[in-house]
């Protein structure tokens, strides 16, 4: 086992049950190991959360934006953007990781880190409305707006599952979710169908 094979199962916990549900020896048994393999890693089990906080970091907020960051127009990179973490609701582990955070939001090891990928989600998406032609502010306010209408998608996916959207639907809802967020006051500025 590698420290990375324990911090992706203690994601899953987190996933799962929360903070709480990061424990060394369900984590040893699910991933058929010893404790004495995650001493050799980690010297506590908070090390082990701050390591599975980091791999979420990097892989829900730096890995997303680095993906995105290939498509060259800021329109088209918005509408990959809200795709990708939109269809991630409701197809993947992040959404759960996420969710399980914001409950847990007062840990001390977890505010920090929800603090931090907050504010580099928010600056990201700031940067693309400025790179739309929004003042500064406008662009702060914009993607705010983005990205509680993320957080309020996945709690919904979370919750009630059958009523988020998905497939061609979910696109549909993304290009609706764009058009109203770069609205200008009646310009035809929204993506092409």
């Amino acid at each position: 086992m590698t420290a990375d094979d324990w911090a992706a199962t203690a994601l899953t916990a987190l996933a799962e049950g929360g903070t709480r549900a990061v424990a060394v020896e369900p984590l040893a048994a699910r991933l058929g190991a010893t404790k004495g393999s995650f001493y050799w890693h980690f010297r506590s089990r908070d090390e082990l959360l701050a390591a599975a906080l980091d791999r979420w970091e990097r892989v829900e907020t730096e890995e997303v934006i680095r993906t995105v960051e290939a498509e060259p127009d800021p329109l088209a990179r918005l509408r990959a953007l809200l795709l990708l973490v939109l269809g991630a609701t409701t197809e993947r582990s992040g959404n759960a990781v996420e969710l399980g955070l914001q409950g847990d939001a007062g840990h001390p090891l977890v505010a920090p880190v929800l603090e931090r990928v907050s504010r580099r989600r928010l600056a990201y998406l700031s940067t693309l409305f400025t790179r739309l032609g929004f003042p500064a502010a406008e662009a702060e306010r914009r993607s705010l707006l983005a990205y509680t209408a993320y957080l309020g998608h996945a709690q919904l996916a979370h919750a009630t599952p059958a009523l988020a959207p998905r497939g061609e639907t979910l696109q549909a809802y993304a290009d609706e979710v764009i058009r109203t967020l770069v609205d200008r006051g009646g310009e035809d500025d929204g993506p092409a169908e």
